[in-house]
């Protein structure tokens, strides 16, 4: 009757050693493979809330701007560009878009 074996050494066929071998580099593929999945997931759902933030922020600006806030605010840009150190000329007219005119031409 044996109670106790002690097993030191144990050489395995070249066979055996390569299959526990790929075994273990499958398994760590395996892993590696979810959590790269788990990695392109995280950034899908970030990219989602982000899209739907800019959605959100495009749907408040369009529902808030009217032509004359539009206005309003071009405005006071042509008044800082007037008010800038650079001689600046600016010629306004029934068009949308100011011609401006640098003076250092």
């Amino acid at each position: 009757m044996l109670e106790q074996l002690l097993v030191r050494n144990i050489t395995l066929p070249n066979s055996v050693k390569a299959s526990i071998e790929s075994k273990i580099n499958a398994e760590q593929d395996a892993k590696k493979m979810e959590f790269v999945l788990q990695k392109e997931k995280q950034e899908a759902e970030r990219k989602r809330v982000e899209a739907q933030g800019i959605a959100d922020y495009q749907k408040i600006i369009n529902t808030g701007l009217t032509d004359q806030q539009l206005q309003y605010e071009q405005i006071k840009a042509m008044k800082e560009i007037a008010l800038s150190a650079n001689a600046k000329v600016i010629v306004m007219g029934k068009g949308n878009t100011p011609l401006i005119i640098d003076g250092k031409q």
